[in-house]
């Protein structure tokens, strides 16, 4: 299950992205906004980050204008390594080297198109574990101190 999250400047990519795991038979679960009515973009990331860092969701996807303000607001939740990607190799890098859990997206920087192959890239990239793993585990370790 993908968590999804958008504020109103990302509601269409959103929706465009919805679109695109109903194709591809990924199941998901919309954590808003629900319309172009102007929001606050921390609300809806934290919703579907906390719907990843509980176990709901496995992985997350959020979208504001930029992509910035929304993955910052979802780093702030224990257990998230939400990547800003703005091309299909900083998802895949993201993922493998880093196990990044949730991806952010820029309705104002990436097109429709770009933005259904980062997201393919990112769902369908596996973490490498090794070397990696100990950098990440240094990650988590600081969520702790």
């Amino acid at each position: 299950m993908i968590a999804l999250g958008s504020d109103h400047g990302g509601f269409d990519l959103k929706e465009r992205v919805k679109a695109y795991l109903d194709r591809e038979g990924i199941p998901y679960q919309d954590y808003g906004c629900h319309s172009k009515e102007s929001c606050d973009y921390p609300v809806f990331g934290k919703a579907a980050a906390e719907a990843v860092a509980s176990g709901v969701c496995e992985k997350g996807i959020v979208i504001c204008t930029t992509g910035i303000g929304i993955s910052i607001a979802a780093n702030k939740v224990r257990g998230i390594r939400c990547a800003l990607c703005s091309d299909p190799l900083s998802a895949e890098m993201t993922r493998r080297h880093n196990d990044a859990n949730m991806l952010a997206m820029g309705a104002g920087m990436v097109g429709p198109n770009l933005a259904e192959r980062i997201v393919e890239v990112f769902l369908h990239t596996d973490f490498e574990g090794g070397r990696h793993a100990r950098r990440v585990g240094l990650i988590t370790e600081m969520e702790e101190a």
